[in-house]
């Protein structure tokens, strides 16, 4: 009897290490899936972790400002399916609204965690004034979106391409100050991905400009 309930023992424990190392197998698959996925966007530190961590003023700054700023740039992309007409632009487009709605969120989740607002400070010293007056370098007025949306086919191209540049470069400019001057690992994290990210869109932009 105690010979079977060895023998049982033995036999459960080998059952148990065959489906611990499926499944240690299975999410390491996951993991280099979702790596792999280039329509993710940009590879984002989770809010929980990064919440965890020490931030200050500048992290706060940065989240405030990017949260509006990527908002308005999804706005734009999601015009651009029933009015563009380059191929190109279309796919920049979708590809956007891929990376920076999620950022949206995980910025969101940052300044909750903070306990800090979502709504910006204008008075914070080092706002960047961009062509909106809106504090926010790069973020665009009232009348360039009318502009943009009353415009279809080549021109609305063009007009997406070099309003997206200048957009592009204002959230560039703010990744570099939270990179600079944030304290948060997740935080500059994220800024690192978005000068990377959007470094590489704004050479493709340019290069569509030209052939337009």
């Amino acid at each position: 009897m105690n010979s079977i309930k060895r023998s049982l023992g033995r036999t459960g424990r080998r059952r148990l290490a065959v489906v611990g190392a499926m499944a240690a197998g299975a999410l390491a698959l996951a993991a280099c899936g979702n790596d792999g996925d280039s329509d993710k966007g940009h590879h984002m530190p989770s809010s929980e972790s990064s919440a965890k961590g020490a931030f200050n003023d500048a992290d706060v700054k940065f989240a405030q400002m990017m949260i509006p700023h990527h908002q308005q740039a999804v706005e734009m992309a999601k015009l651009s399916g029933s009015r563009a007409a380059d191929k190109e632009i279309k796919e920049l487009s979708a590809a956007i609204e891929r990376a920076q709605g999620p950022e949206i969120k995980t910025l969101q989740g940052w300044l909750k965690a903070w306990g800090k607002p979502e709504s910006m400070d204008h008075s914070m010293p080092g706002m960047h004034h961009g062509s909106g007056g809106s504090g926010m370098s790069g973020i665009m007025s009232e009348k360039d979106m009318a502009d943009l949306k009353a415009s279809t086919g080549t021109a609305y191209d063009k007009k997406f391409a070099a309003m997206m540049t200048e957009h592009h470069n204002g959230a560039i400019s703010m990744a570099r100050d939270e990179q600079k001057n944030g304290r948060n690992t997740g935080a500059k994290k994220l800024a690192g991905a978005i000068i990377k990210g959007q470094t590489t869109e704004v050479g493709k932009f340019r290069e569509i400009l030209g052939r337009l």
